[in-house]
């Protein structure tokens, strides 16, 4: 504890706990955000309208069931839209037809009526209505109506009697995907003792919902509810399953799609089916809603959406009977005064014209470039792995070149440490790992193999495809390895599906995917090109040799038997020669330029390399429910990756050349309240490799791996299982999926207790051939001389006046000059600007 009690004040004193980088750090604190709406058009007079009714000439109700969510608009001047929803007051000229309750209208007898809404300036609004089929009650359909309440209150959710073994002896298919199943163990099973048709309000699924009989999920239902009188009906009924040609649902729109909205302000939505017969009705407190962001935002179960004091964008997915849908609101700075002056003009880089075009929008003010020394720390961490060398600053000092920060970026790209990062990035979502505990022979050459690769500035597309058809053996072909990590077809199919596409398709192996189109029969397709995989025992018992069968694949449906045949997604089946190897077949599907997924995917991940966040997040999950915050950034990054023939460094070079990457990551007045937008630059914590790599050399004492050369970087190393207590507690991968949130950037106590006062860290500090001990023992530089070196080895920069007074007045008063530089050193490691890269 020695260390923690002395250097509590120098540490303070030297402004390294963080004090140093207010502005920086600012980004975290609560935006404070001035009042009134964005200023983007001229001005426009208010208008009040009904959003989610399209045609002029109203919208029909059919049926006691019938019901239509009202979304009741005004535009305001500045493209902002407010919804009035909840405040206008409606009036109805033949209330006898229908009445209105919360905003929904609900028939009451065959009939037309007039619903005028009428807000408090004295606008209105009126929408004409149709009431018809009151008299006949319908029988109610139990895969049409009954699942979708199940759903709605999450009965069949994982939780609850959607899971495998369902709960307390009742189970259910999972989000209703299984009616026929469900039918069975409500209906048939028990000997029907769940529900009593000649008594409803007496059975035991109504009793539970309303926690009349004790229910462990408590009570879900009210009695005057919507959906308990139609359960109620189905009973009295006698449980009708429902035709097998009755009409099914074939998508939903949600209203409005769209909406520029202000802070802390709320959105009803209206969510409308179309089912195969043609016929449109109001499905809105009968889907469900979950926000991409609940820092961003929330949504009830009624379909209205709250907006948090945040500024961005963010989406709300709707699902109703296994249909996807979104609404997206974009909500800008209130009262921001930033205009088109305030963005550089003309941005050569497309990167640019996307993110100023998007912050304009959304009246955020850009951050300014930041300084040299920061520029480089940061582009030689993001291309590199590392911080700059101390040739490599004085050179860059000197440069007066216009594009000396290009020259430099060239340079980091061409570079083995480049290759060595890269390939460590790429090894570890391969699942190139070790089994048995030793390193094999495979490891080191796939990890060789993709160093290779990238030195060598391999297509992305080639790069791909040579690891979807290997064959053979690790020594002929290293990409084998990958089938030899991931032994299972269904395992192969998904992380390719996750790395190269950017589609999280797991779901859909045992049901229809909750927040994607996709199905069992679209995951069985995809996974026929697979089929045809095996290995063979070769010279090497240790090293299977991996082939494919060649000649027609397919797969069955794993509910139906039905053969499949194969077929990308979204795509048409494939025909399979009878001497083709169906992956290659699968390799021109995902590479052609006209695939919708595989470019994204890249891009959308190369960019949070780099930004430190995602436009889509998380980064491999791009499915059509968690849209992009930008677009159309997204699309020009994909389209440019495509035109450069799929080159990586390429791709690499525009985002580190564009101005938002080397924009500061201070805050401004402007800014302060943007996350995700890219108005500065997001700081993020050193991965554990580098972190260790750059203490190291901080401290002249390397860090020793088992069986590797001395000096290797932490970065370099072939696998992921060398045994390193700081790699594990920084959150290194285990490399046992294809995800990259393996790796941990969150910050935890044992990760600063670690820093603080670990035997390693104060092992490296103390050591007899350490950068300590040596500035100790050299008496012919001055302290000054040495602290400037210690900080530029550190930050990339000079220290500012303060803190070199500060540290000289701290080294000069220590007896024991190796004891005081130790303890900068300690400091120096502890600080934020050395954690992070900014």
């Amino acid at each position: 504890m020695r260390r923690i009690s002395l250097l509590g004040a120098f540490f303070l004193t030297l402004g390294l706990s963080g004090a140093g980088l207010t502005k920086v750090w600012a980004a975290d604190a609560e935006a404070e955000l001035r009042e009134s709406s964005a200023v983007v058009d001229s001005p426009v007079m208010p208008t009040l309208r009904f959003d989610n009714v399209k045609s002029k000439h109203g919208f029909t109700l059919s049926g006691l069931d019938a019901r239509l969510q009202l979304v009741v608009s005004m535009q305001l001047p500045g493209q902002l839209c407010s919804d009035v929803t909840h405040q206008v007051t409606y009036r109805v000229d033949h209330p006898a037809v229908v009445r209105v309750s919360d905003g929904m209208l609900i028939p009451l007898q065959d009939g037309e009526a007039t619903i005028t809404a009428e807000h408090a300036n004295g606008m209105s609004v009126d929408l004409q209505v149709r009431v018809e089929n009151t008299g006949n009650e319908a029988a109610i359909s139990f895969p049409g109506r009954v699942v979708p309440i199940f759903t709605k209150l999450g009965c069949n959710g994982g939780g609850c009697h959607g899971k495998l073994a369902g709960q307390n002896g009742f189970k259910l298919s999972l989000l209703g995907f299984e009616p026929r199943e469900d039918y069975e163990h409500l209906v048939r099973e028990s000997r029907g003792r769940r529900l009593s048709p000649a008594s409803p309000d007496q059975s035991l699924l109504l009793q539970k919902s309303v926690n009349t009989s004790p229910h462990g999920g408590g009570k879900r239902l009210d009695l005057d509810s919507h959906e308990y009188r139609i359960l109620s009906r189905w009973i009295s009924q006698g449980m009708p399953y429902g035709s097998d040609d009755e009409p099914q649902v074939v998508s939903i729109e949600v209203m409005p799609e769209h909406r520029r909205l202000s802070a802390e302000s709320s959105q009803q939505l209206s969510v409308m089916a179309t089912y195969s017969d043609g016929r449109v009705e109001d499905v809105t407190r009968a889907a469900v809603y979950e926000s991409n962001d609940s820092e961003m935002a929330d949504c009830n179960e009624k379909g209205l959406v709250h907006l948090k004091d945040l500024v961005g964008d963010v989406a709300v997915m709707a699902r109703y009977q296994g249909h996807v849908t979104v609404f997206r609101a974009d909500i800008p700075v209130s009262g921001s005064t930033i205009t088109e002056d305030a963005f550089p003009e003309h941005p050569e880089n497309p990167v640019d014209r996307h993110v100023f075009a998007k912050l304009h929008s959304l009246g955020i003010g850009l951050s300014p470039v930041c300084d040299d020394a920061t520029f480089l720390r940061r582009v030689t961490l993001d291309l590199a792995g590392r911080a700059p060398n101390a040739l490599e600053i004085v050179e860059f000092q000197k440069d007066t070149s216009p594009n000396k920060r290009e020259q430099v970026i060239d340079r980091l790209l061409a570079s083995e440490d480049h290759a060595e990062f890269f390939a460590g990035k790429w090894n570890t979502i391969l699942r190139n790992r070790r089994t048995g505990g030793a390193l094999r022979f495979a490891n080191v050459a796939f990890h060789q193999w993709i160093k290779e690769g990238i030195t060598e500035n391999k297509p992305y597309d080639q790069f791909v495809r040579e690891i979807i058809t290997a064959s053979g053996s690790a020594a002929s072909h290293p990409p084998v390895v990958w089938y030899q990590q991931v032994t299972d077809t269904n395992q192969r199919i998904e992380d390719a599906a996750q790395l190269f596409l950017g589609q999280r398709i797991q779901c859909a192996r045992c049901h229809h995917h909750p927040y994607e189109k996709w199905s069992q029969a679209d995951y069985a397709q995809l996974s026929a090109f697979f089929t045809t995989v095996s290995k063979k025992t070769g010279r090497d018992p240790l090293e299977p040799l991996v082939f494919a069968k060649l000649g027609g694949a397919s797969a069955r449906h794993p509910k139906t038997g039905q053969t499949l045949k194969p077929a990308g997604l979204d795509a048409q089946e494939v025909a399979i020669g009878a001497q083709d190897d169906p992956r290659t077949h699968f390799a021109d599907w995902m590479t052609d330029p006209s695939n919708p997924f595989f470019a994204r995917a890249l891009a959308n991940r190369y960019w949070k390399h780099f930004m430190g966040r995602g436009l889509v997040e998380p980064e491999d999950d791009l499915r059509v429910t968690n849209p992009p915050s930008n677009p159309e950034l997204l699309d020009g990054l994909a389209n440019s990756f495509i035109e450069s023939g799929y080159d990586l460094k390429a791709l690499s070079r525009l985002i580190v050349t564009s101005r938002c990457y080397q924009s500061a990551s201070d805050a401004s007045p402007e800014n302060i309240g943007d996350k995700r937008s890219y108005s500065r630059y997001y700081p993020k914590r050193l991965q554990a490799e580098v972190l260790l790599d750059s203490i190291d050399r901080l401290t002249l004492s390397p860090t020793k791996f088992a069986g590797m050369p001395a000096g290797i970087r932490a970065v370099a190393l072939p696998d992921t299982g060398f045994s390193s207590y700081f790699l594990t507690v920084f959150g290194r991968p285990e490399s046992t999926t294809a995800c990259e949130c393996e790796r941990s950037q969150e910050a935890n106590l044992s990760q600063s207790l670690h820093l603080l006062n670990s035997e390693e860290i104060q092992s490296k500090l103390a050591g007899d051939q350490g950068r300590a001990a040596r500035l100790a023992a050299d008496t012919k530089r001055s302290d000054e001389d040495k602290i400037r070196e210690l900080y530029s080895i550190a930050f990339s920069r000079d220290p500012d006046d303060r803190e070199l007074k500060a540290t000289l007045t701290y080294v000069a008063a220590k007896e024991n000059q190796r004891e005081a530089f130790e303890d900068v050193l300690w400091s120096l490691i502890n600080s934020k600007e050395f954690l992070f890269n900014h």
